[in-house]
């Protein structure tokens, strides 16, 4: 069998993705994790008055991240992220996913080993490569301006 035929086999035998459906549910569901987290924004700027906004920003974020590492805990997270694919890993919750399902797959293997060893197995590569991106910025707007 040549590469072509090999290619057309595959092509033949994989199953159809769909496309349209996948790319309208990670719309909504992204937009929907976006619009709790506003929501959140809002209640704690009804709640507290008087707060910065920077603060305000500060207990949104923690709130989001409990409510991703929660629902994580609990196994709903992945059944959303199976449904709405990329748009449940684009928000904050999705980071907070990334740390806390690894650490829960590898919690039998003890503390050190299994949780710290491993927590940040999916986490990692994407803080690494956003703080050189975000060096990287910075050196060419050190130089541009």
């Amino acid at each position: 069998m040549n590469r072509q035929e090999y290619q057309n086999y595959v092509e033949q035998n994989s199953p159809k993705s769909p496309m349209w459906r996948t790319l309208v549910a990670a719309f909504l569901v992204g937009g929907a994790i976006c619009c709790v987290g506003e929501g959140v924004k809002d209640v704690l700027s009804l709640v507290f008055k008087d707060m910065p906004e920077k603060t305000l920003a500060i207990y949104e974020s923690c709130i989001m991240i409990f409510l991703g590492s929660f629902f994580t805990a609990l196994g709903l997270y992945d059944k959303l992220g199976h449904y709405a694919g990329g748009g449940s890993i684009i928000p904050i919750t999705g980071f907070a996913n990334s740390v806390v399902s690894p650490a829960m797959e590898y919690n039998r293997e003890g503390v050190f080993f299994g949780i710290c060893a491993k927590m940040f197995v999916i986490a990692g590569p994407i803080i690494v490569f956003g703080v050189a991106a975000s060096f990287l910025v910075g050196v060419i707007y050190c130089f541009a301006v």
